[in-house]
């Protein structure tokens, strides 16, 4: 009984979001009644409505009153995006005729801010179709910046109180949905700021609107076959690496900053930290393309800059092949994708604030370990001493995450090759794998429609564990098969 009482509380508070989210949803058909596509109107149409009337079904299910808000709230979350996911793929199933699988791929893509696609002869897509994928993606966006600042807000290491209310025994996700809607201002403005941007390489509104959106929420999808490479324009790829970077910083340092209403931008250890693997990155492709493609420099330092800060932010612009670059290019490259960009930004990754954490508790344990036992050795964290045992709590928790982060991606890598004979290098397979599990996009050519349905599902699942930080996936599937104690 326990278990379903906890499963009905999971999916009850699933409706609260569907209900909310389903106005958000129907933005698309005004593109549909712009462009006069009205065969995309029932498919498009059909989102919203699912999304709504799932909600009013699910609200009804009865809730459990009694604990649980933590693991309910991250439970709910991995059903809400890979429910979002699902229901978002179908305009491409009714309006494109893709198989269940390439839809929910499409879908997962999507919401995760992944810049893989399912979707064949790009180019022709209607425009409906076109500007949900990048809906999607500036919507997942701003949804995984709520969420991931709700679960900093409830670390012993944070004393933001951003999302938390004290004293309350609240679910988490009306308070991610309510952050959302605070964050919406800086993150509309920041968009609107970036179609500006983009209008002075020279592209029409629509596609700038549609970059800016996916630029943003550091997404990677786009309106062609070929990427970014199709506009052949390095004015428009100097223009998009602010976008870039601005979504893969910290959100709650916009808060700030418009709170004190001065700049503060470099402040911030974790934007510090950005720059640096920004410069090394820079540096180290470039030097490797001038020596082993044996580029001349000025090609070397573009895609050198590109290609860093897009895997870094983990948007997936390619101008570039990396399929074409040496081993030990792509293997960095693949680094730069796996660290991503700061906790609390629209990127993926296991993020800057993971890796400067385990950083400094690497250095604590050992500096206890040379002294005597009665020393304290205190832990500082952003300048401030973290107590002893919010320090082990938080270091352990960081560290688990990266390792299992670690044993997925492995055990996804094994699976794709033990299933699927392809000609593509180990690297170049374990650098598909790392790119979705950070929800890059950023590809070698290995991920296409024309991949196993089986890697297909493992990509998806890969997108999804990723884009949520493998917890609450981990949390679900415990709830699923031995419910909670």
């Amino acid at each position: 009984m326990k278990r379903v009482a906890f499963l009905s509380t999971i999916v009850a508070d699933l409706g609260d979001t569907f209900v909310f989210i389903a106005p958000i949803t129907c933005l698309p058909l005004v593109v549909t009644v712009l462009f006069a596509e009205w065969s995309m109107l029932l498919p498009m149409a059909v989102v919203p409505l699912v999304f709504f009337l799932a909600g009013l079904a699910l609200k009804r299910l009865p809730r459990n009153g009694h604990g649980h808000r933590l693991s309910t709230a991250m439970c709910s979350v991995a059903i809400f995006w890979f429910a979002c996911a699902a229901i978002s793929g179908i305009p491409f199933v009714l309006g494109l005729h893709m198989s269940f699988t390439d839809a929910l791929f499409e879908g997962m893509a999507g919401w995760t801010s992944t810049g893989f696609s399912m979707t064949r002869a790009l180019d022709t897509v209607p425009h409906t179709l076109l500007f949900w994928r990048s809906y999607m993606q500036w919507i997942g966006g701003i949804g995984i910046i709520a969420f991931s600042l709700a679960m900093a807000s409830s670390s012993g290491l944070f004393t933001t109180k951003l999302l938390r209310t004290e004293g309350r025994d609240e679910p988490l996700m009306p308070s991610v949905i309510s952050a959302g809607r605070s964050l919406y201002k800086i993150y509309a403005l920041l968009t609107f700021l970036a179609i500006g941007l983009i209008l002075f390489s020279g592209l029409s509104l629509w596609e700038s609107v549609n970059l800016a959106l996916t630029t943003i929420s550091t997404g990677g999808f786009t309106l062609h076959a070929e990427g970014i490479r199709y506009y052949q324009s390095i004015t428009l790829e100097l223009l998009l690496i602010p976008v870039m970077i601005a979504g893969a910083l910290p959100w709650n340092l916009y808060c700030r900053m418009l709170q004190k209403r001065r700049m503060g931008l470099f402040g911030d250890e974790h934007v510090k930290l950005f720059f640096l693997f920004t410069g090394i990155g820079v540096l180290v492709i470039m030097a490797d393309l001038l020596f082993f493609n044996t580029m001349d420099f000025f090609t070397a330092f573009e895609q050198g800059l590109f290609m860093t800060v897009s895997a870094l932010t983990t948007t997936g612009f390619q101008n570039a092949n990396p399929h074409a670059w040496a081993s030990t290019t792509l293997l960095f490259l693949t680094m730069l994708i796996f660290i991503g960009g700061a906790s609390g930004s629209t990127a993926g990754g296991i993020k800057l604030n993971r890796v400067a954490l385990a950083y400094h508790g690497l250095l604590w344990w050992f500096k206890r370990v040379f002294v005597s036992g009665k020393v304290l050795i205190p832990l500082r964290i952003e300048g401030k001493v973290i107590p002893k045992a919010t320090a082990e709590l938080e270091t352990a928790k960081n560290m688990l995450v990266i390792l299992l982060s670690v044993t997925i991606i492995f055990i996804a890598t094994l699976c794709v090759l033990q299933f699927h004979i392809t000609s593509y290098s180990i690297t170049d397979i374990v650098f598909e794998t790392v790119s979705a599990f950070s929800t890059c996009g950023m590809s070698t050519g290995y991920v296409s429609y024309e991949m196993p349905v089986l890697s297909k599902w493992i990509f998806i699942c890969l997108m999804w564990v990723g884009r949520l930080e493998v917890i609450p996936v981990v949390m679900l599937m415990i709830a699923l098969f031995r419910g909670p104690e």
